[in-house]
């Protein structure tokens, strides 16, 4: 029997890091001949990394990336593989792949449709190849086949999707399935979102089928460049079937996942190759398939569906991990209020340590934050969150002991260290000193805003301050409901270089909450705790019983609005005629109407604090962040003629 031994790889990079990236690449070449494979799929731009932004622009960065596939390429004897690199042709920059064969480049073969929505900027740097088009490239003194190109290596033929390539309708697998291709790779930087494994592994078996090959899918892994997060998708499938599947957020830099097919099912499409295709390089001094060979033909498999919460903790660990080993950062200090964000941000760091320990092992981690006092004497997972989580309760006269009592004993639970501080006298020197500046006496019914904004932004500079101790990444704790109405202080409750929660949303975290608190059982029982509580700013006197929602809204209405503002583009009439509908069981169309009309004017109103919050991850197509995902006027009418028409619409309702 013939067959033919193919593998996918998930690199974690990092943007311009040519040493670390030429090392993880030639880690997994080195570990794919170990297995005997013959064809190995890597990631797109995986020589530079994908996230290099306008750095692409920079011609020293395309000669790096030259010269790192040159060099890589020498490790390749017997073997197919390619590497993603930024290429520059006449004055226009392209993402390619370029493709060794046996210890040489071969040619470079260019992206068609470009990544463009959501999160993605690539025609900023890069340009679309046009279907069908060759050219020829002089690439470090030596001239090679550039574009819409495959590859017939003694009877078996390759092409390739690169990422985009794959999600539009026209996919150029429709035209490899007409030129016979036996095998199509797909190299990609596919960023994470909720549920979009489903959608990849669909079109990675539809792909499969459409052409009656072997399709190999490759994706980036980590916190690449910051804000994105990667999930490590390693795909196989042949015929339809899907035959491998790896296991996404993977902590080890290049996981790999390989798959043996029956060269008899891919190389049927022989029949479609006889016509001359100008755009196939041909290659006859070597040969990727084995004769006569002893291996297993791989059987079909069936991944399991992952749900919500399991992704949530595995991409939101998996970037904590990265940020902290790529920032060199010493830990994490989170503000640790007793309520549900900065808890559930301070379970994420310890799960973060659990997992990645699991994984690597004691002497794994230690090796890479070896830089982190104390991690090398660390003898189990809880004693090296000791080391880098710190939690900081700030206590003003307003602050519960319900609040103190939650927070201190998650903390104890978690074995993250402790600072327990009370920041009162400090709201009092300020109330002083503005009173005596202003000549005024401050009181709630008349200054509520500035009293509540005080307490939180005078406890700002001391968990800075420890975070600085500590050479620490200072955690923000707000969520993208939050961002969305505005409802953070600006150098108060914001303050942070890392917000892991500002792209999910509030009623999600408290669903997170309790489904950790169950899963968990009694080690994490302080989340009763917190779990118990309705979420509260406590920046009010205790007599107020102010509340999160009593000021905003229900967190579910307030999600709903949110989800077809941002996702949708549905303006507040719109937003309405759907909502009176779906929420008519629960609610009034006034009570809608007006959640709704505050919703847009502290959106509007709150856009400059939009951009000014911390980093924060990208979860789904829900993200608020202005720098990456949803752009929106600092300025603008606020929304002032579909208001009006709103408040028509609800006049005499109930």
């Amino acid at each position: 029997m013939s067959t033919i031994k193919l593998a996918s790889v998930a690199l974690n990079q990092t943007p311009l890091d040519w040493e670390g990236n030429f090392r993880r690449i030639e880690t997994a070449i080195h570990k794919a001949r170990e297995q005997n494979i013959s064809i190995l799929c890597l990631p797109e731009l995986c020589v530079t990394g994908y996230g290099c932004e306008d750095t692409f622009f920079s011609d020293s960065v395309i000669e790096r990336g030259y010269d790192g596939v040159q060099k890589l390429a020498q490790l390749t004897e017997g073997m197919f593989v390619g590497f993603g690199i930024p290429v520059l042709f006449q004055d226009r920059r392209y993402n390619g792949i370029a493709v060794a064969i046996d210890g040489a480049v071969r040619g470079i073969v260019l992206k068609q449709f470009l990544a463009n929505d959501g999160i993605h900027y690539e025609s900023r740097w890069f340009s679309p190849w046009q279907r069908g088009q060759r050219e020829e490239l002089t690439m470090l003194d030596a001239v090679m086949p550039l574009g819409d190109l495959q590859f017939d290596i003694s009877g078996l033929r390759i092409g390739f999707e690169i990422c985009r390539d794959a999600w539009v309708e026209d996919r150029p697998a429709i035209k490899l399935a007409s030129r016979g291709i036996d095998i199509i790779l797909n190299p990609s930087a596919s960023h994470f979102a909720f549920g979009k494994h489903e959608i990849r592994k669909r079109l990675v078996v539809e792909g499969s089928k459409l052409c009656n090959v072997g399709y190999v899918f490759s994706n980036l892994l980590g916190c690449e460049s910051g804000r994105t997060i990667y999930d490590g998708d390693t795909l196989i499938a042949v015929n339809g079937e899907m035959i491998a599947c790896g296991e996404r957020f993977r902590f080890s830099e290049a996981p790999m996942v390989s798959a043996v097919l029956d060269a008899s099912c891919v190389q049927g499409n022989i029949e479609k190759r006889r016509e001359q295709d100008d755009n196939c390089i041909i290659v006859d001094d070597v040969s990727l398939v084995e004769e006569d060979s002893a291996e297993k033909i791989s059987r079909p498999v069936s991944p399991r569906r992952t749900e919500k919460q399991d992704e949530f903790e595995g991409a939101v660990t998996l970037a904590l991990f990265d940020y902290a080993r790529k920032s060199r950062a010493h830990g994490f200090v989170v503000s640790l209020s007793g309520g549900v964000d900065s808890s559930a941000t301070s379970c994420l760091v310890a799960l973060m340590v659990r997992r990645s320990v699991s994984e690597l092992g004691l002497n794994g981690f230690a090796e890479i934050f070896s830089y982190v006092p104390g991690i090398s004497a660390a003898k189990s997972s809880t004693e090296i969150v000791k080391c880098i989580l710190t939690c900081v309760y700030q206590a003003t006269k307003n602050s519960s002991q319900e609040t103190h009592e939650a927070a201190r004993c998650l903390a104890e639970q978690l074995q993250a260290s402790w600072c327990d501080l009370n920041v009162q006298e400090i709201v009092e020197a300020y109330h002083a000193l503005i009173e005596k500046s202003m000549g005024i006496s401050l009181s709630w019914d008349k200054h509520d805003t500035a009293l509540q904004n005080i307490q939180a932004r005078v406890r700002s500079p001391s968990v800075w301050m420890i975070a600085n101790l500590r050479n620490a990444l200072l955690l923000a704790t707000s969520n993208r409901s939050e961002a969305s109405v505005g409802y953070t202080t600006m150098d108060g409750d914001s303050s942070g270089g890392l917000a892991p929660l500002g792209g999910v949303d509030k009623a999600f975290l408290r669903e997170w909450l309790l489904w950790l608190e169950r899963r968990e059982g009694g080690e994490l029982s302080a989340l009763s705790l917190v779990n118990a509580q309705a979420p509260t700013a406590e920046l009010r006197p205790p007599m107020s019983n102010q509340r999160d929602e009593d000021d905003l809204m229900p967190y579910r209405v307030l999600d709903g609005i949110e989800r077809y503002a941002v996702r949708d583009h549905l303006d507040p009439v719109a937003i309405f005629k759907k909502l009176s509908t779906e929420l008519s069981e629960s609610y009034s169309k006034k009570e809608i109407a007006g959640w709704i009309e505050r919703f847009f004017l502290l959106w509007c109103r709150n856009q400059w604090k939009r951009e000014r919050l911390a980093v924060s991850f990208h979860l789904d197509d829900e993200n608020v962040d202005p720098k990456t995902f949803c752009r929106f006027p600092v300025l603008s009418s606020g929304f002032d003629a579909e208001l009006r028409q709103l408040r028509e619409l609800a006049k005499g309702e109930r």
